[in-house]
């Protein structure tokens, strides 16, 4: 069974199919209609949730999409939806401010936007309105515009006391009493196991290899909701909190296994400043509260953002099949299209990055059609070496480029030995034509892919030798666009 908060009232599971998702058991089951679908992959923020989870000894809010998240990932958190917001007949500032501000029209996406906005209440994160953009990143409108919902999110969205504050003491506890060393079962024609330590799952998983593995579950569960396949037996691992350390040390950077993209951002923001900022882009906030970088390289997609970054700092995998350890690099994981070095019953344990294999030069840029939330459509990582003007080490990766991410060997040989002068990039550049043959598909010709990873090396030299090399199209702040409100 599992246990949860649905508000301040206890819901106790064990009847549930695992393949359920919170918004079609919130709808079906609890008769609550706020949370809409729009899209049933995470992508417009309709279905927005709100989760609160204890974090030390204060309640933490984060935001998810109800339409991908499992039902059994709610074991042991508190769920909020729009319909608990108000005290009474007293909006909450938020919706209140919605009103307010005309900040909704056909009113399919406000529910999604007051629980995000609420979350970035809770979070003290909404005092300027950059903030307020990154943190609506993840939730789209179709008739009313933004800017009324942006105003209503700056008027809102300020620290105050509410109902759930009052009731934080409570919250905690009742939330800690939840807490159960024992493996946890939800079981009803399918199955879902929710061990409490990695030793508990390195045992599951061992006797249980056909199962899916649960991490942040943000591209398993499209695999329900897009592609209509029932998961016969599901491991949950977000009971696991020793999965969830990072750890920074003199020497390497050690990141758990279920440790989700956004503590990855404010973790090695100070320490690789190049990949966090790529973090900001990797995907709307409802889903980086919840993926996990492991997760991004275990489903061995060609365009996921981590796996390149990984590749040019050369990182290595801890993986672990029972009770045995093994070290992997990175470079040696990826197999072909989808397939990893993983042996049944093996998993990913922890992520790690030597802190000597980072380079100050490290950098790393995202293609994509839409500057947040969106599907690369290439990505390349650059990690330079230099002694003087000369190349002394050299790893170029890219995503979008092959059947997997890789490296490009022939472009790295190219640059080394020489200063980063036109005649050396346009060489790096020819020779990536070697390292690479891409695919067309709906997102780019095999022709603009090459075109664009040939351009992001000549930007790499540019910005290594400071020569101007970029317009900085992409803010799309609209704080300084005139409006009529």
């Amino acid at each position: 069974m599992i246990q949860f908060l649905l508000n301040q009232n206890l819901k106790t599971l064990d009847d549930v199919d695992p393949n359920t998702t919170v918004l079609n058991w919130l709808r079906g089951s609890e008769h609550r209609c706020g949370s809409k679908e729009g899209c049933a992959s995470g992508d417009c923020g309709a279905c927005t949730i709100v989760l609160g989870q204890v974090d030390g000894e204060k309640m933490r809010y984060d935001t998810a999409n109800s339409c991908i998240t499992l039902i059994s990932q709610l074991d042991g958190k508190q769920l909020l939806t729009v319909e608990d917001l108000s005290a009474g007949e007293e909006l909450h500032p938020v919706q209140q401010a919605m009103a307010d501000c005309h900040a909704s029209q056909c009113g399919f996406c406000t529910p999604g936007f007051v629980m995000s906005g609420f979350a970035l209440q809770k979070a003290n994160s909404g005092r300027d309105r950059h903030e307020i953009e990154k943190g609506l990143a993840g939730n789209l409108c179709r008739c009313t515009g933004y800017h009324p919902i942006i105003d209503a999110m700056q008027k809102s969205c300020v620290p105050a006391t509410d109902k759930f504050s009052h009731a934080e003491p409570e919250t905690v506890s009742r939330l800690q009493a939840l807490q159960r060393p024992d493996t946890s079962e939800l079981k009803k024609s399918n199955r879902c196991l929710l061990p409490k330590s990695v030793s508990q799952l390195a045992v599951l998983y061992l006797e249980n290899p056909q199962a899916r593995l649960l991490a942040g579950g943000t591209d398993l569960a499209l695999t329900i909701t897009q592609q209509y396949q029932t998961l016969p037996l599901i491991i949950g691992m977000n009971q696991i909190d020793e999965l969830k350390t990072i750890t920074v040390s003199e020497s390497q950077i050690r990141i758990g296994a279920m440790a989700a993209l956004q503590a990855c951002h404010e973790t090695l923001l100070p320490v690789i400043p190049a990949f966090a900022r790529v973090l900001d882009r990797f995907a709307s906030p409802q889903i980086r509260h919840h993926a996990t970088l492991a997760g991004n390289l275990a489903n061995a997609s060609p365009i996921g953002d981590g796996a390149p970054m990984l590749l040019a700092l050369g990182a290595e995998l801890e993986l672990r099949r029972g009770d045995a350890l093994r070290r992997l690099p990175l470079d040696e994981f990826f197999l072909s299209y989808r397939k990893t070095a993983l042996q049944r019953g093996e998993f990913i344990s922890a992520v790690i990055i030597n802190r000597n294999d980072i380079s100050p030069t490290f950098c790393a840029w995202k293609i994509s059609k839409r500057m947040d939330d969106d599907i690369s459509t290439v990505f390349g990582a650059f990690n330079l070496e230099f002694n003087g003007d000369v190349v002394t080490g050299a790893r170029l990766a890219f995503g979008g480029m092959a059947a997997t991410p890789v490296r490009a060997k022939s472009a790295e040989q190219a640059l080394m030995g020489s200063p980063l002068t036109h005649q050396t990039v346009l060489r790096a550049c020819e020779a990536l034509a070697a390292d690479f043959q891409p695919l067309t598909d709906f997102r780019g010709s095999g022709r603009y892919r090459l075109k664009v990873a040939q351009n992001l090396l000549r930007r790499l030299a540019l910005q290594l030798t400071e020569q101007p090399h970029a317009l900085e199209v992409q803010n799309y702040s609209m704080e300084e666009q005139p409006h009529v409100n």
